[in-house]
């Protein structure tokens, strides 16, 4: 039989500096492949995550990835920009597109570029289907267009449609697509965080964690206000990551209000995997209050270093979590309840149950190493491309 190939494999990103889920799951998908093919990445300029208007050089290298930027030349709404990269992918002839995130402009023109280059083309939708009530009318509206007038008609035009969800399979079906198109393909965790020691944390007084970025949706409001609900003294509660500069200011303003201020603190975004790791070693408790997540990666993480999560019922957190098993819940927005499951947390007399959740949270998230997920996708490559062995 024919030896296997190395592919040029095109990804296709809407970001590729800052902090952004989409560009975490590229940059770890990428970095993977290239470890047997030629791996490029083509993006928007744009940083994302910083709260700042910055953008990002033409052209970078990052361990074997080959990432070039393109100047966009007009925006809709927070995530969406236009850029054309048409033109670089037709002179570099991949063997095959995986673009990332679905009702982007980019990822028609992606489908467009494969049926001219002949090559298979996959999709990553990126759990793209918000609550309408996050969304503005003229959001909503586009939203609305697009999923009837162009979706319906291109989804089954792509070789595979990728869900990192299994929540977002429905609202695919509903819009048409073959079930055989989808595959479940989750973000995944890297080795390190399975591979080095888990370190417990020796706090003398609780700590808690929020790690990710620090804008509206993640609703910080409402673990303030739930700390001071506790009226403990006895706790440390960091907010860790880039922040967006406005947002940060009105937090500071509510936590001075109900005087946290030597509670509740603002820490830098980390950057380095193993800093990252260790910080979150460093902590008890792990909180993401969002309201909204599509696949929390922060919050796998944490629970493939033990820590003990709280997170909203967010599609993506109620898809992660059983509630007392492996974490627990609350309503998006009620701080009440976000009070009552930190109390239930520590608790000393829950001691035994929390050791249990913790073990059981680390177990439940096994399943998105990363090595283990990329070999699925390769499989679906070397298939698509006819890569045989």
């Amino acid at each position: 039989m024919k030896s296997r190939q190395k592919l040029k494999i095109l990804e296709i990103s809407p970001f590729s500096a800052g902090i952004c889920g989409v560009w975490t799951r590229v940059k770890a998908e990428a970095e993977l492949l290239s470890r047997k093919h030629d791996v490029f990445v083509f993006s928007s300029n744009i940083i994302r995550g910083t709260g700042e208007k910055e953008t990002a050089c033409e052209n970078e290298i990052i361990n074997k990835l080959k990432i070039k930027r393109f100047k966009t030349y007009s925006s809709f709404g927070e995530n969406t920009f236009f850029w054309n990269c048409r033109k670089s992918a037709l002179e570099l002839k991949p063997d095959i597109i995986i673009t990332h995130a679905y009702r982007q402009y980019y990822s028609t023109l992606a489908l467009k570029i494969a049926k001219k280059l002949k090559i298979p083309c996959v999709l990553v939708t990126h759990a793209p289907f918000l609550d309408k009530k996050l969304r503005n009318w003229k959001l909503n509206l586009a939203v609305s267009l697009y999923d009837n007038l162009i979706g319906k008609k291109i989804l089954n035009e792509y070789d595979k449609v990728f869900t990192i969800t299994k929540w977002e399979i429905p609202y695919l079906l509903a819009l048409g697509i073959k079930k055989e198109k989808i595959v479940y393909s989750p973000n995944g965790i890297p080795e390190e965080f399975f591979k080095l020691k888990l370190k417990k944390p020796k706090n003398k007084i609780k700590k808690i964690l929020f790690l990710g970025r620090i804008s509206p949706i993640k609703d910080l409001s409402i673990l303030i206000k739930a700390i001071a609900l506790l009226k403990s003294k006895n706790l440390i509660v960091n907010l860790v990551g880039p922040a967006e500069a406005e947002y940060k200011n009105k937090l500071e303003n509510e936590i001075k209000k109900v005087q946290l201020e030597k509670t509740i603190k603002f820490l830098p975004a980390v950057y380095d995997l193993k800093k990252k790791i260790n910080l979150i070693d460093n902590y008890d408790i792990f909180i993401l209050p969002s309201k909204r997540e599509g696949m929390p990666q922060a919050l796998i993480e944490a629970m493939a270093r033990k820590k003990l999560v709280i997170s909203s019922i967010t599609d993506g957190g109620k898809e992660i979590i059983q509630e007392k098993r492996n974490g627990f819940l609350f309503e998006i927005g009620n701080q009440e309840q976000l009070a009552e499951k930190l109390a239930l947390a520590l608790n000393e007399k829950n001691a035994k149950t929390i050791t249990k959740m913790q073990k059981n949270a680390l177990n439940s998230v096994k399943q998105f190493f990363w090595l283990s997920l990329i070999k699925k996708t390769e499989k679906i490559i070397n298939k698509l491309t006819k890569n045989k062995i």
